[in-house]
């Protein structure tokens, strides 16, 4: 157990990387507080408009739709560490102005989407920077934990954010919890600072003068020509836009299907959570680039799991099945994350994994209203079940493509558990 264990969080032995992961995981328990107070706000001032709800995730995502792949150039270009501070900084000023406006009781929904849309400008500058920093906080070696203990500390974000959020709103209101969330995004302003920068590792990156003529279309013709990259991106957008909108479908389905309060809504969130914490502890253990097949498999199943959540017909139910949904659907995105970047030159790291960004949250614009406009019209359970359907479609697709493309074939053995496994042509 303890060999088990000192494999898991090895990567908390880079004195760096712990910094990074304690600033991010006090953030994000604020940034997914104030996500499911924002939800909650937009939902009482709106008059319960799932419509307004999806509007105001698309303005929060449309600043990565639009800027993503230039922060990318930016991280390639620049000091990743000091464009974190920055954008942190930036972060927390602005999440301290939101605050504010609910504390005093002048907000109005308006002011809702305009903080949206600038949280969503220093979002969209800092999340392809973090993303590709990861790699000169631990090393090559150490990626692949480094990259699953950071999905960890986001999805034990989710399942603290949303659960302390639901009681803070419950006892205090919804002005406290902004604040208690603001707060907390100056955590990794003050680690940031406390990194130590002779011991990054920078040994993979081209020069400084080599770096300065970085350019986006670089980045963009180097995944065209790898389809090892562009399979799981595909499937990540398309899944992104259909199925992973469960900070809009959620609160739509226990406030309007199951007609429950902001203490329910949270333990959705938080089984969601729970499941994803599993998934993304489930690949801390991985030492080398994760197969396609992981991929895919991961992708079918997360599928699978989405559309019957979306059909579940009961409240309990639902809770009982999105555990295994978040499992399944950090699983799939941690390997396609792991898929990418290990197999990315390190010149062009900051520029693909904006890209990455780009269609794992970028989609969010483009989906979120769709999502919403369906949940209004036929039932937020109709969102999440029509969602899950286009995910197993695109993912079945993908899998079929890639045995052609290959010649390879699928296996169901029975015995002693039941499993699919994949036979090459040499092994016919």
């Amino acid at each position: 157990m303890r060999a088990k264990l000192s494999t898991t969080f090895q990567s908390l032995t880079v004195r760096n990387y712990r910094l990074f992961a304690t600033g991010q995981l006090i953030k994000l328990i604020g940034v997914w507080m104030m996500f499911t107070t924002q939800d909650w706000l937009v939902l009482d001032l709106s008059d319960n408009s799932a419509s307004a709800l999806g509007v105001v995730i698309a303005l929060q995502f449309t600043p990565v739709l639009l800027l993503t792949l230039l922060s990318g150039r930016l991280a390639d270009r620049y000091d990743k560490r000091l464009l974190l501070f920055v954008a942190n900084c930036t972060w927390s000023l602005l999440a301290l102005g939101m605050s504010v406006l609910v504390i005093t009781g002048i907000v109005q929904l308006w002011h809702v989407f305009v903080f949206a849309g600038l949280l969503g400008v220093a979002n969209a500058v800092e999340t392809p920077v973090r993303q590709s920093f990861v790699s000169e906080l631990v090393g090559t070696p150490l990626l692949p934990n480094a990259l699953a203990l950071s999905a960890a500390t986001f999805n034990s974000a989710r399942i603290i954010g949303p659960a302390v959020a639901g009681v803070g709103i419950a006892l205090f209101d919804v002005g406290p919890v902004f604040l208690v969330s603001a707060l907390s995004s100056i955590a990794p302003v003050i680690f940031v600072v406390r990194m130590r920068p002779a011991e990054l590792h920078r040994d993979e990156l081209p020069p400084l003068a080599e770096r300065g003529s970085a350019r986006v279309i670089d980045g963009l013709r180097y995944v065209a020509r790898r389809s090892d990259l562009v399979l799981p991106m595909v499937l990540m957008s398309v899944m992104g836009l259909a199925l992973f909108n469960f900070q809009l479908t959620l609160s739509a389905l226990a406030k309007t299907t199951f007609h429950t309060g902001a203490a329910s809504f949270g333990l959705f969130t938080t089984a969601l959570a729970v499941g994803a914490l599993a998934g993304a502890l489930a690949g801390s253990g991985r030492r080398s680039r994760p197969s396609v097949w992981v991929v895919l498999g991961a992708a079918v199943a997360t599928g699978v799991c989405g559309t019957l959540v979306g059909l579940a017909p009961t409240y309990w139910l639902v809770v009982l099945l999105l555990p295994l949904t978040g499992f399944f659907m950090v699983f799939f995105a941690q390997a396609s994350n792991q898929r990418v970047q290990l197999g990315v030159d390190a010149a062009f790291r900051g520029r693909v994994m904006s890209l990455w960004v780009l269609v794992f949250l970028g989609t969010n614009p483009v989906g979120a209203p769709i999502i919403g406009w369906i949940a209004e019209r036929f039932g937020a359970g109709a969102s999440i079940w029509i969602g899950g359907l286009i995910s197993l479609a695109t993912a079945g697709t993908a899998l079929i493509w890639q045995l052609h493309r290959t010649g390879t074939r699928l296996r169901l053995r029975i015995l002693p558990l039941p499993r699919f496994y994949v036979v090459h042509p040499a092994d016919m």
